[in-house]
């Protein structure tokens, strides 16, 4: 049985955009700050909540980096945003074509460039 919070079980960190993985991270910290302040002072209940927040900590920087390396995949929402496509030379020498009515001197100089 794990312990940590039952918000952040390996599953949920998997549904959360990275956004809200820092987001969390930084929550985490908070309470870790908090929690190692109340021990500091005599005023900490549960030693083992410590123990739970730094696995918690664990977690979100583990899920965060095998997304970077790529073992882990990204939620479908941050996937599924497309870049512009590329226009191919063709394309792209229609154009230049096309405004050569309008401006020759233009075409000249994008030619010469080429």
């Amino acid at each position: 049985m794990a312990i940590g919070s039952k918000e952040l079980a390996p599953v949920e960190l998997d549904t959360f955009e990275d956004e809200r993985l820092v987001d969390e991270l930084k929550k985490a910290k908070e309470e870790l700050f908090n929690l190692r302040f109340q021990s500091a002072t005599g005023q900490l209940e549960s030693h083992g909540r410590l123990r739970a927040v730094k696995r918690d900590i664990a977690r979100i920087y583990t899920v965060l980096r095998e997304r970077e390396l790529g073992i882990r995949a990204t939620p479908v929402a941050v996937v599924a945003e497309k870049a512009p496509k590329k226009t191919t030379a063709k394309k792209a020498d229609a154009a230049v074509d096309e405004t050569a009515a309008d401006a020759p001197e233009a075409v000249e100089e994008t030619k010469e460039a080429k």
